[in-house]
C-alpha cells in the first residue's frame, strides 16, 4: 500500500498539514527587499517536503528520519540555497536526493526552508513562532493562548540595536508571559541560525553573531540544530513519537483523537518501538484496528 504511487497525497495532505506548511508554495509574505529569491524558491522548498515524506512513506523509513535524516530531496536551485555543494543532478526533473547533508546543516523537518520560512516574519525570525511550533506541532504541547495587550516586537531586525534573542528576552521578561516562553523559546533560540527563509547564517540582518546555545525548561542545555535533534529524540522522544501516531491516527479516521483512541496510540507506538521505528508499523496499526474497519459502518449509521 506504501508503495503506491498515490502516496504522494498521504505526505501532502498529512505530513503537510500536520507540520503547518500545507500550501507553502503560495506563501506571500516575505520582504521582496530582503529576500528576492523567496517567491522563485518556495515552489521548490514545498516540493522538497513533499517529496521528502513521500519518500519516508514509500521506502518504510523510520519515524526518526522526520527530525534527523541524512538525506534531503533537493534540485539544483535548492542545494544553492541551502549551500549545498558537490551533487550532481540528473534526470528529467532535475531533482536528486541528496545523501550526507548532515554536515552542510541540513536534514529533517527542523531544517527545511519550508518549516523555518512559515514560522518566521516579513523580514526576521520569530523565535516565539518556531518554539511554539516544536511545543505544540512536533510534541502535542497545548499552550494558553498568549494575553491581550502585550506588546509586538519589531518587524526590521536591521534597523535595532538589538538581536531578536535579546528583543525576545526582554519581551519574555513580562510576568503574563514568563511561563509559556521558558517552555518554547529556548526551542526557537537553537533555531537561529536559520534566517527568515532558511538559509544558513552565524550573523544577523544588522551584522550580530546569533547565539544558538540554550537551556531548555528542565535544565538541559542544547546548542542549534544538532542540539535540539539529540534533545527531541532522546530526553522528549516518546511524547514526539506519541505526536506522530496521534495526528497520523487522526488523519486515518478523519476525526479528532478520543480518548477511546489511547490504548490504540499506545499499540502504535509499541509496534513502532518493536520494528525499529518503521512507519510502516503505525500505518499497519491503524489499518488493522477496530476503528479504522468501522469507519464506513459509522458513515452510514450517521446518514441514517
Amino acid at each position: 500500500m506504501l508503495a503506491d504511487p498515490r502516496v504522494r497525497r498521504l505526505a501532502t495532505e498529512f505530513a503537510c498539514a500536520w507540520l503547518h506548511v500545507h500550501g507553502f508554495d503560495q506563501l506571500g509574505e516575505k520582504s521582496e527587499r530582503h529576500f528576492p529569491t523567496f517567491t522563485e524558491l518556495r515552489g521548490a522548498m514545498y516540493e522538497e517536503t513533499i517529496r521528502f515524506f513521500t519518500g519516508l512513506f514509500r521506502e518504510d523509513r523510520p519515524v526518526s528520519d522526520i527530525l534527523d535524516a541524512d538525506y534531503a530531496h533537493l534540485n539544483p536551485a535548492l542545494a544553492t540555497h541551502y549551500g549545498v555543494t558537490g551533487v550532481r543532478f540528473s534526470g528529467e526533473d532535475g531533482w536528486g536526493k541528496v545523501e550526507g547533508v548532515r554536515r552542510f546543516g541540513r536534514g529533517g523537518v527542523l531544517a527545511q526552508a519550508t518549516t523555518l520560512a512559515r514560522q518566521s516574519g516579513a523580514s526576521r525570525t520569530i523565535p516565539i513562532l518556531r518554539g511554539n511550533w516544536v511545543s505544540e506541532v512536533l510534541l502535542g504541547e497545548k499552550l494558553p493562548r498568549p494575553p491581550k495587550g502585550v506588546p509586538q516586537l519589531p518587524e526590521d531586525e536591521a534597523a535595532e540595536t538589538l538581536t531578536v534573542r535579546e528583543l525576545t528576552e526582554r519581551h519574555a521578561s513580562d510576568p503574563r508571559c514568563m511561563g509559556c516562553h521558558r517552555r518554547i523559546d529556548p526551542y526557537g533560540y537553537a533555531l537561529e541560525a536559520f534566517d527568515a527563509i532558511g538559509r544558513l547564517r552565524d550573523r544577523d540582518l544588522g551584522g550580530r553573531p546569533v547565539d544558538v546555545r540554550t537551556r531548555v525548561m528542565d535544565g538541559t542545555e542544547i546548542e542549534g540544530l544538532e542540539g535540539l535533534r539529540r534533545y527531541l529524540l532522546t530526553t522528549r522522544r516518546e511524547a514526539f513519537l506519541r505526536q506522530f501516531c496521534r495526528k497520523l491516527l487522526g488523519y486515518a479516521l478523519g476525526r479528532g483523537v478520543r480518548l477511546s483512541d489511547e490504548p490504540l496510540l499506545t499499540e502504535m507506538q509499541a509496534r513502532l518501538d518493536a520494528e525499529g521505528l518503521r512507519v510502516g508499523a503505525a500505518v499497519e496499526a491503524i489499518v488493522r484496528s477496530r476503528q479504522f474497519r468501522e469507519i464506513r459502518g459509522m458513515a452510514a449509521a450517521a446518514d441514517e
